[in-house]
């Protein structure tokens, strides 16, 4: 079996030398001019293409955790179009708001307001909905493995403050 993992990786590196990613010698050029690559492109690019994929696995994992929390299943958060109609459902929001994702520039504010409401659901305020827009891959990863827990249609109910009470007049 060591043998046959050996061999797999022995084919692999061979196969990784020919296609030109171990060695990227003669696919660089300069205004159409060939020129010699940096011996270090090849590995930067090894690195770049395995932290992208580390980034997008968090991403992933955090939102399969996050529709879990809010009772929905985690496999949704993968499919391309229903994972938007279910989180529009873990937001309550109307699904006819798919519709507003295809205009141009609205969809940018619309994007905007459904952070900021997947952070209200779970008990977050504004400066989560910053964070989630601008540092995703901390603030997902906090909302899906945090205490966090998924308030549904309370996070959206609003009980107007009340006067304060005055005492009873005494009587003399």
């Amino acid at each position: 079996m060591l043998r046959k993992f050996l061999y797999g990786i022995s084919f692999m590196g061979t196969w990784l030398a020919t296609a030109g990613i171990a060695h990227a010698q003669s696919s660089c050029s300069v205004n159409g001019q060939p020129v010699e690559c940096p011996q270090w492109l090849g590995s930067a690019l090894i690195v770049f293409g395995i932290a992208w994929t580390a980034f997008i696995l968090l991403l992933i994992i955090s939102l399969w955790k996050i529709f879990t929390k809010a009772g929905k299943p985690g496999w949704a958060s993968i499919v391309p179009v229903y994972n938007f109609i279910v989180q529009l459902e873990i937001i309550n929001r109307p699904l006819w708001w798919i519709l507003l994702m295809f205009i141009p520039f609205v969809n940018f504010i619309i994007v905007i307001i459904l952070i900021n409401d997947l952070a209200k659901v779970f008990g977050k305020g504004p400066g989560f909905t910053v964070g989630l827009l601008f540092l995703p891959f901390i603030f997902y990863p906090i909302l899906a493995f945090g205490s966090a827990t998924y308030q549904g249609n309370r996070a959206y109910s609003f009980t107007p403050p009340q006067p304060p009470m005055q005492p009873p007049a005494q009587s003399a």
